[in-house]
C-alpha cells in the first residue's frame, strides 16, 4: 500500500539545536542553555496559544521564545543580533540523513510532504536552504487553519490538502507531542528517536507504531 508519509520539519528534517553554533559569538558558554531553552519555549507558546485560540505566526512564537531564552540566561543582545538570529533560523542544514532517506522513499513510489508549524515563507525559505524542497510533494503549514500541532483541525488539513485517508497516511516526527496528535486523528506514525535520553511520554494508547534512530530506517522492511 502507498503510504502518504508527512515529515515534521524542525527537529526531523532539520535541527533547531544547531542554533547554538550561531549563539556562541553572542552567549559564549550560554548557548547551548539558551538554544535548548528557546526550542523548549517555542513549542511551549504554540500550545498555550493553541488553547487560548490566539493564533500568531510560528515567526513571531519563535522571536518571542528567543527573547525568554536570552533574558532568562542574562544574556543582552541587541535588535541586530536578534534580528540576524531568526534570519539564520530559516538557513539551517538538513540532519545528514535527511536527502538521502527522502530520494529513497521517492525511488520507492511514496507520497512525501512536509508538515510543519512554520510559515510558508519561512518553511520555503529553509527547506530550498537545506537542499530538500524538490524531493517533496508538498508544504503543508498549519498557518493554513490558524492553529497549532497538535490540534486535530491542523492533521485533517493535511489529509485534505495532500487527498490522503488518515490511515494511509504517516507522520514522521521526533516530537512526541506531535505524535500523539497524529495518532489521535487515526494516523499510522514514527518516532524518531534521535538521542538516546529522549523520551516518549507514558500516555497509554499513543504508542507511536514505529521508533527509529534516522530516517534512513524507514526504507528499511
Amino acid at each position: 500500500m502507498t503510504i502518504t508519509y508527512a515529515f515534521d520539519v524542525y527537529g526531523t528534517l532539520i535541527d533547531p539545536l544547531a542554533m547554538a553554533s550561531h549563539l556562541t559569538t553572542i552567549a559564549e558558554d550560554k548557548a547551548p542553555q539558551i538554544a535548548s531553552l528557546w526550542r523548549e519555549k517555542q513549542l511551549e507558546y504554540t500550545f498555550r496559544r493553541g488553547l487560548m485560540r490566539a493564533y500568531v505566526p510560528f515567526d513571531q512564537v519563535t522571536a518571542e521564545a528567543l527573547d525568554f531564552a536570552s533574558e532568562s540566561a542574562g544574556v543582552s543582545m541587541t535588535r541586530e543580533q536578534k534580528g540576524q538570529l531568526l534570519t539564520q533560523y530559516r538557513t539551517l542544514d538538513a540532519f545528514p540523513d535527511t536527502a538521502p532517506a527522502l530520494q529513497q522513499l521517492r525511488t520507492n513510489g511514496h507520497a512525501m510532504w512536509a508538515f510543519s508549524n512554520g510559515t510558508p515563507q519561512d518553511l520555503g525559505a529553509l527547506l530550498t536552504h537545506a537542499d530538500v524542497l524538490t524531493l517533496l510533494d508538498g508544504v503543508v503549514s498549519v498557518n493554513e487553519v490558524q492553529s497549532f500541532k497538535p490540534d486535530p483541525a491542523v492533521y485533517a488539513r493535511f489529509c485534505e490538502r495532500a487527498n490522503s485517508e488518515p490511515d494511509q497516511t504517516c507522520l514522521v516526527s521526533s516530537n512526541p507531542f506531535d505524535v500523539i496528535g497524529a495518532t489521535n486523528c487515526g494516523w499510522q506514525t514514527v518516532w524518531v528517536k534521535r538521542t538516546d535520553t529522549a523520551q516518549f511520554d507514558p500516555w497509554s494508547g499513543f504508542a507511536p507504531d514505529r521508533i527509529i534512530a534516522s530516517l534512513r530506517e524507514l526504507t528499511q522492511t
